[in-house]
């Protein structure tokens, strides 16, 4: 069945260019699979863009997400991956991939997100929330790693390991939000672990992935090509049922739809959590294509699956 797709790319925020990046993957693998996509792109000053290159007003913006069987959000970050657009194709009564408005904006927080995994019995890095006003206030006392609460491909995080790192380090997350998250630094293996929801209330588990990198995995390890990702990480059956129910567990009290990819740090003691990407980097070459590679479901079925999940579900 040619299903007619709305993806929606770019965005207004730091992570533009990924999205772009996604959107572009996505709509040649939903083509390869036979659909009719319809591009829509964000300019980072929030102007809408049609196929042509056209600027659109958001109320035609709306009209082409109208003509649309489901839409695909592939917009990372504020404005976008935070539940914004799921607003967007809620009001429109537009079918879409991926989680909804609370689980968005929740997941994006992630602040928010370590009270969650708190209250389901999931360890996080100890950790401060901060603001223009407290930030002066924090006294560094060892090594910490500090990010904005909303922002994504590790945009804005710094690892302070001196005490005169901490003034710059805040200075950056907060030009990206004013909200910082401060950490202390956990020692473990960084496992990814991708939970596709099915209809029915099935969770499909892709294999997981080892994240390795000298050094933190910032923006430049993410796409300058010096992290390695193995996949399936090396783990043992133990390992891989605790990391598997704790992203089970996350996915559901967060209440997320679709894809989503949560990050954790592998300890002696046993899974941290770093994170939740409710959309996460999808081009082919993205951790979670790649988990479900290593499955057997190619990049283009993946994609596939999604779209008529949420047309069948």
């Amino acid at each position: 069945m040619r299903i007619r797709v709305a993806v929606i790319g770019g965005g207004q925020n730091c992570e533009h260019d990924v999205s772009l990046a996604s959107a572009a993957g996505i709509s040649d693998a939903l083509r390869s699979q036979g659909h009719e996509v319809v591009p829509l792109t964000i300019e980072t000053d929030g102007t809408w863009r049609d196929a042509a290159g056209r600027r659109i007003e958001l109320a035609d913006a709306v009209r082409v997400l109208s003509t649309c069987a489901v839409a695909v959000p592939a917009v990372h970050g504020p404005r976008g991956e935070d539940g914004t657009l799921a607003a967007l194709c809620e009001l429109a009564r537009v079918p879409y991939v991926g989680s909804g408005v609370r689980a968005g904006a929740i997941a994006m927080d992630k602040w928010t997100t370590k009270l969650v995994a708190q209250s389901v019995g999931i360890a996080t890095a100890p950790g401060r929330l901060l603001t223009a006003t407290t930030a002066g206030s924090y006294a560094w006392t060892r090594p910490v790693v500090v990010k904005p609460v909303a922002a994504g491909s590790s945009h804005g995080v710094s690892m302070v390991s001196v005490p005169d790192g901490l003034e710059p380090a805040l200075a950056s997350a907060l030009a990206l939000d004013d909200r910082v998250l401060v950490e202390e630094v956990v020692s473990g293996r960084e496992i990814d672990v991708a939970v596709l929801g099915r209809p029915g209330g099935l969770r499909v588990v892709a294999p997981t992935l080892e994240i390795r990198v000298d050094g933190m995995f910032d923006f430049e390890a993410k796409y300058g090509g010096s992290s390695t990702f193995t996949v399936p990480a090396h783990l043992t059956e133990a390992e891989t049922a605790a990391l598997t129910e704790a992203a089970v567990a996350m996915y559901d009290a967060l209440g997320c739809a679709g894809l989503a990819r949560v990050d954790f740090f592998l300890t002696a003691e046993g899974p941290v959590l770093n994170e939740v990407n409710t959309m996460p980097g999808f081009t082919e070459q993205s951790q979670v294509p790649r988990m479900f590679a290593a499955a057997g479901t190619s990049y283009g079925d993946l994609l596939d699956l999604m779209v008529r999940d949420v047309i069948e579900g």
